[in-house]
């Protein structure tokens, strides 16, 4: 279909689905920490575009609270251990462009991920799938290289159209999906204006980076809802204003400091162990973040079925400093590190505090800080010695695999530090052939093990999920994993109000 006839179709539709006219609408306006990089879901990986394409697409499995996989637009059957048929029921949607989202859909999405000249990211959790096929409009074949019985928890990619995939439509740019929301325009740089096909409600999602700022205009009523990066003094602020609702909850979200592996420094196990025992992260959640995350240690928190308990690396400057004088470092002769944070005025408020303890027990830090998407380049890229990051919304332990396997290096994975471990890959490759739950919770237990003993990641906190919304809306849910999910209920108050009207007038 060429572009100019895909708009059209896209205006048409947008006036089937809702009588919208964008400007007849009055828009909920959320304000964004940061703007999505890319709304193509087989390539984006940072967290704004992933919780954006959660909004506009459909996936054949989601999880329940305990983060099992449950059906999503498919139910699914296991014919043989590595023979699955999936079933599209009635929660599979029409795509922005008209057509019904059916099996070939579902096939060439996927197929596309697995091709390897594509190099998406998504393709190393993938590797599982053997062959695909269509039995009817409706149905779908996937045939395994092997048994897993976790496979249809790997089955979560965003849906496109075949059509436009064959196309080469510019899904980046223009996304057009199956979800409870349409893009219906991008008119500049970190603003995006969404309509929510269910009622024809806008929502205008705008990109401030700086927390005190996105407060302020919350305030003013410029916006009517924001969720995290903020720091505990504007949470406190917050909570004291009447006129707005605050909602906070404990989160899964991990955060960690990451290492480059091949740098002559950062990749010395000895640093890393240094560098765990000189911060203090019970000191900084009581103090700088007032209480308002846990301890990690390990990707999963206590609740997820594959966690495990794993002994913390104590507080203990001492050995801290035992372990650099081991490795010829001293006051004299101090050990010097470059430590990359984002711009967000917070995450350099922590990365500071973290640099003050690492200089107590001897180790210099440069702390640099970057627009958002300077930074991520950077650390997708491998340029970096230490950095801070969060994983968001993660649910199955494969993750592991896209992490830290030493063949799931960037494009085609998340291994961004470079991290090589024969024991992690052999567990991997055991825990993926394994033929049960509870044997692969044991395997996936022994990668934790691992990777807390080796340090390619030094486990943070799971930081808690905070929303408010402001005095015009009402109905905003907060989520655990901080998707934006909460968008399909939220209402404005004066088309609640006018409901309530209209009701009492027909009673």
């Amino acid at each position: 279909m060429p572009r100019g006839d895909l708009l059209t179709a896209l205006l048409l539709s947008c006036l089937l689905i809702s009588g919208c006219q964008e400007q007849e609408t009055e828009a909920i306006r959320m304000g964004l920490a940061n703007a999505p990089l890319n709304l193509d879901p087989r390539f984006a990986t940072d967290a704004t575009s992933e919780r954006l394409n959660r909004l506009l697409y459909q996936r054949l499995v989601e999880f329940d609270p305990n983060s099992m996989p449950r059906p999503g637009i498919a139910s699914w059957e296991a014919i043989t251990p590595i023979h699955y048929r999936f079933t599209l029921n009635n929660h599979a949607g029409i795509f922005g462009h008209g057509e019904k989202l059916n099996a070939r859909d579902v096939v060439t999405t996927y197929r596309q991920v697995l091709e390897p000249a594509l190099a998406s990211p998504k393709q190393a959790s993938l590797e599982l799938i053997a062959s695909m096929e269509e039995v009817d409009e409706q149905r779908i074949d996937f045939h395994l290289k092997r048994a897993d019985p976790l496979f249809p928890a790997y089955l979560t990619l965003d849906i496109l159209p075949a059509e436009l995939i064959e196309q080469d439509h510019d899904f980046a740019r223009e996304p057009v999906g199956s979800g409870a929301f349409d893009l219906i325009a991008w008119p500049q740089a970190g603003e995006l204006h969404l309509q929510r096909r269910s009622d024809g409600q806008v929502f205008h999602l705008v990109t401030v980076n700086n927390p005190t700022v996105r407060v302020l205009k919350l305030l003013r009523n410029e916006i009517d809802l924001l969720q995290n990066d903020l720091s505990p003094e504007l949470i406190g602020y917050l909570r004291s204003q009447p006129v707005l609702s605050v909602e906070q909850q404990p989160g899964s979200n991990y955060t960690y400091i990451g290492f480059n592996l091949q740098d002559r420094l950062t990749g010395e196990l000895g640093i890393r162990q240094a560098i765990a025992h000189a911060i203090d992260r019970q000191a900084i959640i009581h103090w700088v973040m007032q209480g308002a995350a846990r301890q990690a240690e390990s990707l999963f928190p206590p609740e997820h079925w594959a966690a495990d308990q794993l002994t913390a690396y104590e507080y203990n400057p001492e050995k801290a400093r035992e372990l650099l004088a081991g490795l010829g470092y001293s006051n004299s002769n101090p050990l010097r590190l470059t430590y990359k944070t984002s711009s967000d005025p917070f995450r350099i408020r922590l990365a500071t505090v973290i640099q003050s303890q690492l200089k107590a027990v001897g180790i210099e830090v440069d702390l640099r800080s970057y627009d958002w998407g300077t930074f991520f380049g950077d650390i997708k890229q491998g340029n970096f010695q230490l950095y801070s990051l969060s994983w968001v919304g993660i649910r199955t332990p494969d993750i592991y695999r896209d992490i830290f396997a030493s063949d799931s290096l960037p494009p085609s994975g998340a291994n961004r530090g470079r991290y090589a471990s024969k024991t992690v890959d052999q567990l991997l490759n055991r825990a993926e052939r394994a033929d049960n739950l509870s044997v692969q919770a044991d395997l996936y237990h022994q990668v934790a093990a691992e990777l807390h003993r080796d340090l390619p990641y030094i486990p943070l906190w799971y930081e808690d999920q905070l929303s408010a919304q402001g005095s015009r809306i009402n109905g905003y849910k907060l989520r655990s994993d901080g998707n934006y999910d909460g968008l399909a209920q939220v209402k404005l108050k004066r088309a609640l109000d006018g409901h309530h009207v209209q009701s009492a007038t027909a009673n």
